[in-house]
């Protein structure tokens, strides 16, 4: 599913760029151009979002992009020379973006008859391939 929030984007004279989003307690990061400041602002909102979710934090709703003030961050207060500023959407499919970026590979112990072991082993089965297709065929998710 896609989460999109509005983010602030401002522009220093130097060409770097600070983003916010005034929906996630003014979470922020930025980037030393446009290309790498939404980057940065997919990647900050995913892992916010992603953790949140764990957490069992309620989400905010996030406010239409054409009710946010631009202005509503005290951005001069850390940035002495803004060149611009305007608000953007942000989106992420937040599932798919932790699943590529945030995948930590776990140790699990199972136990299975040795008779089962000895010809897995025999035909030189990688068992933990097997196990993560087995999970997400009775899990019913699709591969990445």
């Amino acid at each position: 599913m896609l989460s999109v929030y509005p983010a602030i984007f401002t522009q220093s004279k130097k060409g770097g760029y600070a983003v916010v989003f005034p929906d996630l307690n003014h979470l922020a990061t930025g980037g030393d151009d446009m290309q790498e400041a939404m980057e940065m602002a997919v990647d900050c909102l995913a892992g916010y979002l992603f953790s949140e979710k764990l957490d069992g934090n309620e989400i905010p709703k996030p406010t239409p992009v054409e009710q946010v003030d631009v202005h509503c961050e005290d951005i001069e207060e850390y940035m002495d020379d803004v060149a611009h500023q305007f608000v953007n959407a942000v989106s992420v499919d937040v599932e798919a973006y932790a699943a590529q970026h945030f995948s930590k590979a776990v140790k699990r112990t199972v136990s299975i008859p040795q008779w089962l072991n000895s010809r897995a082993v025999a035909q030189k089965i990688n068992f933990s391939k097997t196990l993560q297709k087995a999970l997400m065929k009775e899990l019913h998710i699709a591969k990445a």
